[in-house]
């Protein structure tokens, strides 16, 4: 079993190095990362370059994250597939629970795990009183959590490019539209940083976005359904 990790970054710098050396520390190693620099302005090229193999760093025009992630897949040497945020963490042994899984339940196609959320450290003090972290071992139906058989991710398509957030979304709903089983490990498997600059983002796009999915989604499963 081969493993490509994909990390899209974007003016990560802060976060980049911590990201990659918690895909490093796995206890099941990954056969490559493969880091893909969204058309950073910030130090994240030199933060990125400076690990040797199996990290592999490729530099694109800013398209956002979909379209990182789509420049991973077809670089990607991998069998499986996984994904991680250059602001997140994987736990040690993500990959080894979820490999365990896999092989326990020969037919399951993608499996997914826990989300931990935590507030960055540098996050100021005007957002932290808003915010309120879920519960620890809510279940991650996120691109962070995912370990998928590339051929079952073929079947849903690359992700889409036409969304600021929320292309995973998408593409999950077109994932259970072909069928795909999936599985959940118990536990936490990624910690899912809160900072600054995802909550702008995200409090900027997501309600017109989401509905835009939400749409997309609808309409396709009515074709679907004739």
């Amino acid at each position: 079993m081969l493993i490509s990790v994909i990390i899209p970054a974007y003016n990560t710098e802060r976060y980049l190095a911590e990201a990659v050396e918690s895909v490093l520390a796995q206890t099941r190693p990954p056969a490559e990362i493969i880091i893909v620099d969204d058309g950073s302005t910030d130090e994240s090229p030199r933060i990125a370059r400076r690990f040797a193999k199996p990290v592999l760093y490729l530099h694109q025009s800013h398209a956002g994250a979909g379209a990182a992630r789509n420049r991973g897949i077809a670089q990607a040497q991998g069998d499986w597939l996984a994904f991680l945020d250059a602001d997140d963490l994987w736990l040690p042994d993500k990959l080894a629970r979820q490999i365990a899984l896999l092989e326990s339940e020969p037919d399951v196609e993608m499996v997914f795990g826990g989300v931990e959320q935590f507030i960055s450290p540098d996050l100021d003090e005007i957002h932290r009183p808003s915010l309120r972290i879920p519960s620890p071992d809510a279940k991650g139906y996120l691109a962070g959590t995912l370990l998928i058989r590339r051929t079952a991710f073929e079947q849903a398509g690359c992700f889409s490019t036409a969304w600021q957030v929320g292309e995973f979304i998408d593409w999950y709903a077109q994932a259970q539209e072909m069928g795909l089983k999936s599985g959940m490990v118990p536990g936490i498997v990624m910690r899912r940083r809160i900072h600054a600059n995802n909550l702008m983002r995200r409090n900027g796009h997501i309600g017109r976005d989401y509905a835009r999915i939400l749409k997309t989604t609808l309409d396709r499963r009515r074709i679907l359904q004739k």
